[in-house]
Protein backbone atom coordinates (compact mmCIF):
# COMPACT_ATOMS: atom_id res chain seq x y z
CA UNK A 1 0.00 0.00 0.00
CA UNK A 2 0.85 3.69 -1.02
CA UNK A 3 0.25 6.59 1.25
CA UNK A 4 -2.11 8.75 -0.43
CA UNK A 5 -2.99 12.69 -0.66
CA UNK A 6 -4.02 13.54 -4.11
CA UNK A 7 -7.76 10.94 -4.37
CA UNK A 8 -10.56 10.36 -2.71
CA UNK A 9 -13.64 8.60 -2.62
CA UNK A 10 -17.12 11.16 -3.05
CA UNK A 11 -20.17 9.89 -2.09
CA UNK A 12 -23.15 10.74 -3.40
CA UNK A 13 -27.11 9.51 -3.38
CA UNK A 14 -29.74 9.31 -5.75
CA UNK A 15 -33.15 8.14 -5.30
CA UNK A 16 -33.48 7.29 -8.68
CA UNK A 17 -31.14 3.88 -10.18
CA UNK A 18 -31.59 5.48 -14.06
CA UNK A 19 -30.32 8.80 -12.29
CA UNK A 20 -27.29 7.06 -10.42
CA UNK A 21 -25.80 5.29 -13.86
CA UNK A 22 -26.63 8.68 -15.77
CA UNK A 23 -23.89 10.65 -13.09
CA UNK A 24 -21.49 7.92 -13.16
CA UNK A 25 -21.01 7.14 -16.79
CA UNK A 26 -21.16 10.91 -17.18
CA UNK A 27 -18.15 11.54 -14.44
CA UNK A 28 -16.32 8.68 -15.66
CA UNK A 29 -17.06 9.87 -19.88
CA UNK A 30 -15.69 12.91 -18.60
CA UNK A 31 -12.32 11.98 -16.88
CA UNK A 32 -13.94 13.81 -13.87
CA UNK A 33 -13.57 10.10 -12.02
CA UNK A 34 -12.16 7.11 -12.34
CA UNK A 35 -14.71 4.83 -11.36
CA UNK A 36 -17.74 4.90 -9.76
CA UNK A 37 -20.04 2.01 -8.35
CA UNK A 38 -23.32 2.29 -7.91
CA UNK A 39 -24.82 0.21 -4.40
CA UNK A 40 -28.43 -0.23 -4.38
CA UNK A 41 -30.66 -1.04 -1.10
CA UNK A 42 -29.97 2.00 0.96
CA UNK A 43 -32.73 3.37 2.58
CA UNK A 44 -31.93 7.20 4.25
CA UNK A 45 -33.88 8.57 6.96
CA UNK A 46 -33.32 12.33 7.30
CA UNK A 47 -35.32 15.85 7.95
CA UNK A 48 -36.14 18.09 5.15
CA UNK A 49 -38.44 21.28 5.33
CA UNK A 50 -39.41 20.16 9.38
CA UNK A 51 -40.45 16.95 8.04
CA UNK A 52 -38.81 13.48 8.62
CA UNK A 53 -38.49 11.71 5.27
CA UNK A 54 -37.68 7.99 4.54
CA UNK A 55 -36.82 6.82 1.23
CA UNK A 56 -34.88 4.23 -0.95
CA UNK A 57 -31.53 5.79 -2.30
CA UNK A 58 -29.09 4.22 -4.51
CA UNK A 59 -25.08 5.59 -3.34
CA UNK A 60 -22.92 6.47 -6.00
CA UNK A 61 -19.27 5.08 -4.70
CA UNK A 62 -16.76 7.93 -6.62
CA UNK A 63 -13.04 7.43 -7.24
CA UNK A 64 -11.61 10.92 -8.67
CA UNK A 65 -8.50 12.96 -7.61
CA UNK A 66 -8.38 15.81 -5.22
CA UNK A 67 -7.94 18.40 -7.96
CA UNK A 68 -11.09 17.01 -9.57
CA UNK A 69 -13.34 17.77 -6.34
CA UNK A 70 -14.99 21.49 -7.85
CA UNK A 71 -15.79 20.08 -11.41
CA UNK A 72 -16.95 17.00 -9.94
CA UNK A 73 -19.48 18.61 -7.68
CA UNK A 74 -20.46 21.43 -9.93
CA UNK A 75 -21.12 17.99 -11.81
CA UNK A 76 -23.47 16.51 -9.75
CA UNK A 77 -25.42 19.38 -8.91
CA UNK A 78 -26.09 20.15 -12.75
CA UNK A 79 -27.46 16.37 -13.03
CA UNK A 80 -28.96 15.54 -9.45
CA UNK A 81 -32.48 15.82 -8.66
CA UNK A 82 -32.61 16.78 -5.48
CA UNK A 83 -32.63 20.22 -4.41
CA UNK A 84 -29.59 20.04 -2.21
CA UNK A 85 -28.03 16.81 -3.10
CA UNK A 86 -25.76 14.40 -0.68
CA UNK A 87 -21.94 15.18 -1.94
CA UNK A 88 -19.23 13.83 0.79
CA UNK A 89 -15.58 13.62 0.06
CA UNK A 90 -13.60 11.34 2.14
CA UNK A 91 -9.62 10.81 1.76
CA UNK A 92 -7.88 7.89 0.97
CA UNK A 93 -5.08 7.27 2.97
CA UNK A 94 -3.65 4.49 1.47
CA UNK A 95 -4.22 2.49 -1.87
CA UNK A 96 -2.13 -0.25 -3.89
CA UNK A 97 0.11 0.90 -6.30
CA UNK A 98 -1.39 -0.58 -9.44
CA UNK A 99 -5.08 0.96 -8.86
CA UNK A 100 -3.01 4.59 -7.78
CA UNK A 101 -1.19 3.90 -11.03
CA UNK A 102 -4.28 2.91 -13.13
CA UNK A 103 -6.01 6.28 -11.15
CA UNK A 104 -3.39 8.26 -13.03
CA UNK A 105 -3.57 7.12 -16.33
CA UNK A 106 -7.49 7.33 -16.02
CA UNK A 107 -8.63 10.93 -14.80
CA UNK A 108 -7.18 13.32 -17.35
Amino acid sequence: MIKNKDFRIVFATTNNEDLASIIAETLVQESLAACCSIISGAISIYEWQKKIEKRQEFILMIKTSNSHLDKLENRIKELHNDEVPEIIAVEISELSEGYMDWMNKTIK
